[in-house]
């Protein structure tokens, strides 16, 4: 008996084991999950080995001419890829920089062909992980602002309830009085407004 009818027997014999209500249990669609998880496993590697088994066959019934002929295919294969491969590796480059927020090195400085496999292919992994190890750029400026330029933008609080020019000039001697008295030109009198 093969596989393949064990595998039909064994999905006719189960049977799942069902509440009151008709409804299966949860433990019952665990089990079958599981089941089938295997039955997938199992099939992809009777497929692998399938697959193995068929290319080594193929591979024994070659002539050496075709032989050579599938050795120069895979070089010339690797040959393209190579060079198709650093320009795919400055795009992919761009794309992880743009993505991380970080800019990168001038290109001169840069080995892509390190960031490329044996078969030609982009690795990725090594571009991620050599784009996250590139520095942040900081928000905060890069030299020390304002440095002996006295006070700075908005006074804020302590300009609060002080009096300008503009208003002092409409104001009486009395309330010029009064407004001294309370604080109120305070900023004025010190030159701040």
């Amino acid at each position: 008996m093969d596989d393949t009818t064990q595998n039909q027997n064994d999905q006719q014999t189960t049977t799942e084991p069902k509440t009151s209500e008709g409804v299966p249990d949860v433990a019952a669609l665990q089990a079958d999950v599981e089941r089938w998880k295997a039955l997938s496993r199992q099939n992809e590697k009777n497929y692998n080995d399938a697959r193995t088994e068929l290319s080594s066959l193929k591979e024994s019934q070659m002539t050496d001419a075709e032989k050579a002929i599938e050795a120069a295919k895979t070089e010339a294969r690797n040959a393209a890829l190579s060079e198709v491969g650093s320009r795919l590796v400055d795009a992919e480059l761009r794309v992880q920089a743009a993505t991380a927020g970080v800019s990168l090195p001038p290109a001169e400085y840069l080995n892509t062909t390190a960031f490329i496999g044996a078969d030609g292919a982009v690795n990725t992994d090594a571009i991620k992980a050599f784009v996250s190890s590139l520095p942040k750029p900081s928000n905060a400026p890069e030299f020390a602002q304002g440095i002996g330029l006295g006070r700075q933008g908005d006074s804020g609080s302590y300009a609060a309830g002080q009096i300008g020019r503009d208003a002092l000039s409409r104001m009486s001697p009395q309330e010029i009085a009064a407004a001294r008295k309370a604080g109120k030109l305070d900023a004025l009198m010190k030159g701040d407004l």
